[in-house]
Order: structure tokens, then sequence, then C-alpha cells
């Protein structure tokens, strides 16, 4: 049974894991070296727990105790129960939901180890916003992605922006980083991996056209808001894909492209027997 500990002086050390929450630079750095990440929020905790992830400590307002009840009396760690002031003059932002916990990191998987079982895969390159890598991420749960890879710059999925608009999906869904960019692209080809580039240039077929989900192995590649794929990343890839737009809009954030295109690469689109699309009723 965790210990409950009543605190009042924002300086304690035992809650250095919370300090400076907003300071992205600062707990970039902080967080994969000193091995933990940050679980916001009562449903991402418990993802969190069930995920296998142990917990180093948690935070709670006073009036979170009894919900978090039940996790308090399975684990050993020692739960932190503070005021909202103080909690908001530790982490720096007031905490709306009323629990953190620090958890600890695993080790990663490797590429190789993910590309052996995995058949639907997304590989970013340089998605460095946490909000678009945490919608990434849940919708790669949500539309059976099979796993992710990152190029070397993309932000970190645990880093607590990601893990809190994901839901805790980042926890569902298995990734790894490329040490080698873009040359480690042709190990997902040599995997058996399709490698197909989302990008909205005219010269693309649309993914009706590709039908990526009659492939055996599709790695589906999305780049950053904006710059979107490197030239080196679509020189690699194997086919350029692309989403049907109308009304003159000329593309989707990389988070809604993302949610689109794991759909056609996972399903589909419904066709009839014969490969077109059914009938309006």
């Amino acid at each position: 049974m965790a210990d409950l500990i009543t605190v009042e002086d924002p300086d304690d050390p035992r809650l250095h894991d919370y300090t400076g929450l907003t300071d992205v630079e600062l707990r970039r750095t902080r967080e994969p070296v000193e091995g933990l990440f940050i679980a916001e929020g009562e449903k991402v905790i418990r993802r969190a727990k069930d995920a296998g992830y142990e917990m180093r400590s948690m935070l709670l307002s006073a009036k979170w105790v009894d919900v978090m009840r039940d996790v308090i009396d399975e684990l050993p760690a020692p739960v932190y129960a503070v005021s909202p002031e103080l909690a908001e003059q530790v982490t720096g932002y007031h905490v709306h939901r009323g629990a953190l916990a620090s958890m600890q990191r695993t080790p990663l998987p490797t590429a190789a180890e993910l590309l052996r079982t995995a058949r639907r895969v997304v590989i970013l390159e340089s998605v460095n916003d946490h909000t678009n890598i945490g919608a990434i991420f849940r919708s790669a749960a949500a539309l059976g992605m099979d796993a992710v890879l990152l190029s070397p710059d993309c932000a970190d999925p645990l880093y607590r922006r990601s893990v809190k608009v994901s839901m805790g999906a980042v926890f569902s869904v298995p990734y790894a980083r490329l040490t080698s960019w873009p040359r480690d692209l042709e190990s997902v080809r040599a995997a058996g991996f399709t490698l197909l580039a989302l990008t909205p240039d005219e010269k693309a077929r649309s993914l009706d056209e590709a039908a990526p989900h009659r492939m055996d192995r599709v790695a589906l590649m999305l780049g950053a808001e904006g710059d979107g794929l490197s030239t080196q990343a679509l020189v690699a890839a194997d086919e350029w894909v692309r989403i049907p737009m109308s009304h003159g809009v000329d593309s989707l954030n990389v988070g809604a492209a993302a949610a689109v295109a794991f759909y056609a690469v996972a399903t589909g689109r419904p066709t009839g027997q014969d490969g077109a699309s059914p009938p309006a009723p």
C-alpha cells in the first residue's frame, strides 16, 4: 500500500519530478535523461499503469485521493497530497485534472523488432509538435495501425502534452526511433514494406487509386506541419499518395490527414463485390 504524504512546502525535494512542467525545453531534456514521464488525469494515469509502466509517485489534490484510492492501495509508490495552490506553485500551471503521476520509462524496442510482426506502420519525419504527436498516436491506436517509427528529430510521445492529447493512446501503439535518417527507410523496405509518402503534390495518386488496404505490408510516411516530407524522404518512397481535396483546400492538419490516411491504409473505403463503391441506398 502506498504512503499518503501531505506536503506543504513547494520546494520539498520529493516533488522534484513535478517541477517546472510548463518549461518545455527543460522537461524534454530532463525527462528522458531521468527516465520518467508525467501522466495527467485519472484516465491517463490508469492507462499508463495498465500498460505496465511503473509508478514513481503521485501528486494529488485532496479531493482526488478518494477517486484514486484503488490505485493508491494497490501500488507501493508514495502519494503526495497537496493543495491546488501548492500544485500550481510546483508545476507552473493550474492542474485542472487534480492528479499527476510520475511514471518510469521503459527501454524502447528497435525498429527491426517492431517490423517483424507489424503490417501497418506509420513513419513520422520531423513532427515536433507535441499536440500533433498525441493526435497521430490516438488515431493510430483507434484505426488499427500496428507501430509508429519516428525520425531522430520527432517530438517525444511521452511528453505530458502528447500523452494528454492522445488520452493515453501512446501507451497502446508500440514505437521506435530510427537512428539514421533517411537511410533507415531502406531497412523498412527490406522488411517487406511498401513505402507510401503522403503529400498534397498533384503528381501523387489518390489513396483510393493506390488502394493501400490491399497491400500486404504498408509503411505510411507523414511529415511535419507546413513543410511536409523532405525531398530526401519523398525520393526514398515507393509511391506518393494524397487525400483528394475540395473547395480549394490544399491540405489538412497533419493530425487530421493522418486519421484519414490510417483509415484508408487499415480498411479502405467500403466497396461492392466488384470493387466499385456500393450504390446509394
